[in-house]
C-alpha cells in the first residue's frame, strides 16, 4: 500500500509540474528534473532507487513504441543517412572520446570500463529529444533527424556497453573481434527480425480486432511482448520495438478502424504524458542515491566532471559538422540532397539532451571488474548523472533561445497548405465519384447534403491559403456551430437533471456533440 501511495504522489507531482511548466512557458522535462532535485533534499521525502531493468524493460519500450508510431516512415527513410551517422557513428565516437578522457584521469582502470562509461553517456534520450524538439518548434526535417537518432541510438549504446562490460569483467583475451561482430549481428539483426515478426503478428491481430477497447489493450501489450521476445534470444529489444512501432504506425490507417484510431491515439497520449513526467521527476530524485557512495576529493571530482561534460558536448559538434557536409562532396549525394544551412547542424549539435536511459545504464554497471577488482563505480554513476542534469537543464533550457537566435528557416506554411488543398481536392473528387456511383435510389436531399459536405471540406482546405485577417466562411461556420452545440448540450443536461431523459441518453448525445466539436477545433487549427 505504501509503494502504491508513493506512485500516486509521484504521478500527482509530475502532473502538477507539467501544468506549471505550461503556465510558465517552460519545457516540462527541465522543470520536472529541477523539481525532483529540489524534492530530493526535503527531509522525509521518499527516496526512490531506479531499477535499471524497470527502466529498460518497463518504461522505455512503451515510450519508444509511441514515438515510433508517430514517426513518418517515408521521412525516416529519406533521412536515413544523417540518422544513422548520428545514431551509430556519433554514439561510437562519443563513447571512445569520453572513454579516453576518463582513462587519462584514471589510468589505473582498464580502458574497456572507461569506454563503458562513454557508452552510457553517449546516446541522447528519446523522450527528451521528442518532448523538447516538438515544443521548441524546430523545422520538420531537424525534428525528424533528432527523433530518428533517438529511436536508434539507444540500441547502439547498449550493444557497445554490453561488449565493453564483458571486456572489462572477463579474463584477458576472451573478447575477440569475432565476439564483437557476433554481438552486433545478434543484437541488431535479431532485433530487426523480431521487430518485423511483431509487425506481421500484431498487424494481423489489429486487423482482426474491431472493438476499440481490445485494440487499446493489444496496443499496450505490443511493446512489452516484442521486448521480451527479443531479450529471450539476446537481441536488442530497443531495435525490435522501434521496427515494430514504425511498421504498425505506417500501416495503421489500414489496420485500425476509425473508432480504434481515435481511442488508441488518446490512450497513448495519456500514457506518454504520465510516463514522461514520471521519468524526468524520478531522474531528479536520484540525487541522494547518486551521492550516497561518492567519496572522491572535491577538486578531483570537479575536474573529471568538467572534462567529461566538455567531451560529451564537444564530441557532438566535432562529429555533426563533418557528417553534415563531407558527404556532400560526393556530387551524387549533393545533387540529391543539397547541403542544409549552417544553422541546422548547430541546432542538432546543441540538442544532445541525455535522460533516463543514461541513468539506467549507469546503474547497470558491474560492481567489480575482472578478478573481483573494485573500481570507482560511484564516480561513474555520478558522472552519468551530471551529464543528464547538465545537458537537460543547460542545453534543453537554452535550446529555444538558440533556435530563435539562429533564425532557422521555418517550414513553409503556404507550401504545406497548398499541398494539403491539392490532395483534399483530389480526395473530394474521389468522394463525389463514389457518391455518383451509389446515389441511385437514395433520397435527393441526402445526396445534396453529402455533396455539400464534400465541397465544404475542399473549400476549407483552400481557405487556409488566403492569409486574410477577415473571417472566412468556414471560420464563421465553426464559430456559430460551436454556440449551437453549447446550446444543445445545455438542453440535454437540463432534461437529465429534471428526470425527463435517462443518463444513457445524455451520454450518447454528449458523445456525438463532443466528436463534432473536436472536428470543429481540428479544422480551425
Amino acid at each position: 500500500m505504501e509503494a502504491l501511495f508513493e506512485v500516486v504522489v509521484f504521478l500527482a507531482i509530475a502532473t502538477f509540474g507539467a501544468a506549471l511548466a505550461r503556465k510558465l512557458g517552460l519545457l516540462a522535462p527541465i522543470l520536472l528534473v529541477v523539481l525532483g532535485l529540489g524534492l530530493s533534499f526535503l527531509p522525509g521525502f521518499p527516496h526512490v532507487r531506479l531499477d535499471p531493468d524497470l527502466v529498460l524493460v518497463g518504461i522505455l519500450p512503451p515510450l519508444l513504441y509511441v514515438a515510433a508510431l508517430e514517426t513518418s516512415v517515408p521521412a525516416f527513410r529519406l533521412n536515413l543517412r544523417p540518422i544513422l551517422l548520428l545514431a551509430v557513428g556519433l554514439v561510437i565516437f562519443t563513447a571512445f572520446v569520453v572513454g579516453t578522457v576518463v582513462h587519462l584521469f584514471l589510468p589505473e582502470l582498464p580502458y574497456a570500463i572507461c569506454v563503458a562509461l562513454g557508452a552510457v553517456v553517449a546516446p541522447p534520450d528519446a523522450i527528451a529529444a521528442t518532448a523538447v524538439a516538438r515544443r521548441v518548434g524546430l523545422p520538420r526535417r531537424v525534428v525528424t533527424i533528432l527523433e530518428g537518432e533517438s529511436l536508434v541510438n539507444d540500441a547502439t549504446a547498449l550493444v557497445l556497453l554490453r561488449v565493453a562490460i564483458v571486456a572489462a569483467t572477463a579474463s584477458a583475451g576472451s573478447v575477440s573481434f569475432g565476439y564483437v561482430a557476433q554481438e552486433v549481428v545478434v543484437a541488431t539483426g535479431g532485433g530487426v527480425l523480431v521487430g518485423l515478426l511483431g509487425v506481421v503478428v500484431f498487424g494481423y491481430l489489429h486487423k482482426r480486432t474491431t472493438d476499440p477497447l481490445l485494440d487499446n489493450a493489444l496496443s499496450l501489450i505490443v511493446p512489452f511482448a516484442v521486448v521480451f521476445a527479443a531479450e529471450e534470444i539476446h537481441a536488442s529489444g530497443v531495435v525490435a520495438v522501434v521496427v515494430t512501432g514504425l511498421g504498425i504506425g505506417h500501416k495503421m490507417p489500414l489496420l485500425l478502424s476509425a473508432a480504434s484510431r481515435l481511442q488508441t491515439g488518446a490512450f497513448w497520449r495519456l500514457v506518454q504524458f504520465l510516463l514522461e513526467g514520471l521519468v524526468f521527476l524520478l531522474v531528479g530524485l536520484q540525487l541522494p542515491e547518486v551521492l550516497r557512495d561518492l567519496d572522491e576529493p572535491t577538486g578531483r571530482l570537479v575536474g573529471i566532471t568538467a572534462a567529461v561534460l566538455a567531451a560529451v558536448f564537444l564530441a557532438r559538434f566535432v562529429w555533426v559538422f563533418p557528417a553534415t557536409y563531407l558527404a556532400r562532396l560526393v556530387p551524387r549525394v549533393r545533387q540529391r540532397d543539397p547541403g542544409p544551412p549552417v544553422q541546422f547542424p548547430i541546432v542538432i549539435g546543441w540538442a544532445g539532451m541525455r535522460g533516463v536511459v543514461t541513468l539506467a545504464a549507469a546503474l547497470g554497471l558491474p560492481l567489480t571488474l575482472a578478478g573481483e577488482q573494485p573500481y570507482q563505480r560511484a564516480l561513474f554513476i555520478w558522472l552519468a548523472f551530471a551529464v543528464i542534469v547538465a545537458t537537460l537543464v543547460g542545453q534543453g533550457a537554452t535550446l529555444p533561445w538558440v533556435a530563435r537566435r539562429l533564425k532557422l528557416p521555418p517550414d513553409d506554411p503556404v507550401a504545406d497548405a497548398l499541398s494539403a488543398a491539392t490532395v483534399q481536392q483530389q480526395a473530394g473528387r474521389a468522394a463525389r465519384e463514389k457518391l455518383d456511383e451509389l446515389a441511385e435510389g437514395a433520397p435527393p436531399a441526402v445526396v445534396e447534403r453529402l455533396r455539400g459536405l464534400v465541397q465544404s471540406r475542399t473549400n476549407l482546405a483552400w481557405e487556409r491559403l488566403g492569409g486574410s485577417d477577415r473571417e472566412t466562411p468556414s471560420q464563421a461556420y465553426g464559430r456559430l456551430r460551436q454556440e449551437m452545440i453549447d446550446a444543445e448540450r445545455e438542453v440535454f443536461r437540463a432534461a437529465r437533471d429534471e428526470g425527463r431523459i435517462p443518463e444513457e441518453v445524455l451520454v450518447r448525445a454528449y458523445r456525438d456533440l463532443d466528436l463534432e466539436e473536436s472536428l470543429l477545433r481540428r479544422e480551425s487549427d
